[in-house]
């Protein structure tokens, strides 16, 4: 029987497709020598700082002749600088917690929403991240020179509330998009009301993100200086002031400071990773 008579036509050959070619030894040792070499780049000031730190000496000098503590007690029975560290952590707190709440609200609307220009806006909360730091200083000291804030408690915690909420909208969004709008769906069938499902269902399901959203918010926050510089007015933070020391003297003080700062850093985004990690939120998703 012929194959126009209605018999069946012969299988195709599938040829599979070809697998990605993995890269070679030598590629392999290259892109770790580089990573490794990017590595101690960004490393090597720090672990020349925390030595220094630590040094005897009464002015910089590394390697240092001896140890002591004498700048970490410079630090601390210094009223000024702990006036400054209580300035920056008021801020900090205030700022970060202002941002969570803002971001917070800002992403769900719009992950859930469905209205036009929403990439749009998404880009503009993002904003703050990509346009110079000093720019924006500049917009919020012409700004707030205007309504009254320049030189505030208020005007400060606002600042730095803008350079905080795009990484609370960084973290909240991925949060947000993992977290299955069905369940949201079904609490609203059963009666809650949309406080109660937030409260009794969305919340403690996004809890370690919204911690790590706040850590973020916080530790830029208080590391932030050229937006402080410009807007701070009287106001002195940690780093507004280590700023100032250095244009005036290099004093070994803020290598004490500089070292607790680092410290502090490293343990807070540790907290975040495992946070954000214990809740199943891949890093690289926020990119």
């Amino acid at each position: 029987m012929s194959a126009s008579s209605g018999g069946a036509a012969p299988a195709r050959r599938v040829t599979p497709a070809a697998a990605p070619a993995e890269p070679g030894r030598l590629g392999r040792v290259l892109l770790g020598a580089t990573a490794i070499a990017v590595l101690a780049f960004l490393c090597l000031p720090i672990l020349i700082v925390i030595p220094m730190s630590f040094s005897s000496a009464s002015s910089l000098a590394f390697p240092p002749p001896g140890l002591s503590l004498r700048w970490y007690a410079a630090f601390f029975n210094d009223e000024r600088w702990l006036a400054a560290l209580a300035n920056s952590a008021l801020i900090a707190f205030a700022s970060s917690t202002i941002a969570l709440a803002l971001g917070s609200l800002a992403v769900y609307g719009l992950v859930r929403g469905t209205f036009r220009g929403r990439s749009l806006l998404e880009g503009a909360f993002i904003a703050p991240l990509i346009v110079p730091q000093v720019i924006i200083a500049v917009a919020l000291y012409i700004y707030f020179s205007q309504i009254g804030l320049l030189g505030t408690l208020p005007g400060l915690i606002a600042g730095h509330t803008v350079l905080g909420v795009p990484y609370v909208v960084l973290v909240m969004s991925v949060a947000v998009r993992s977290f299955d709008v069905r369940i949201e769906q079904v609490a609203y069938t059963l009666g809650a009301s949309p406080w109660t499902m937030f409260r009794r269902v969305l919340l403690p399901n996004l809890m370690p993100s919204v911690l790590a959203a706040w850590i973020f918010a916080f530790i830029i926050s208080f590391d932030e200086v050229i937006i402080t510089v410009f807007i701070a007015g009287s106001y002195e933070t940690v780093p507004k002031r280590m700023f100032n020391e250095l244009v005036l003297q290099v004093n070994p003080t803020i290598t004490a400071i500089a070292t607790l700062l680092i410290g502090v850093s490293v343990l807070t985004i540790a907290l975040m990773v495992w946070l954000l990690r214990r809740h199943g939120v891949r890093l690289g998703g926020m990119v």
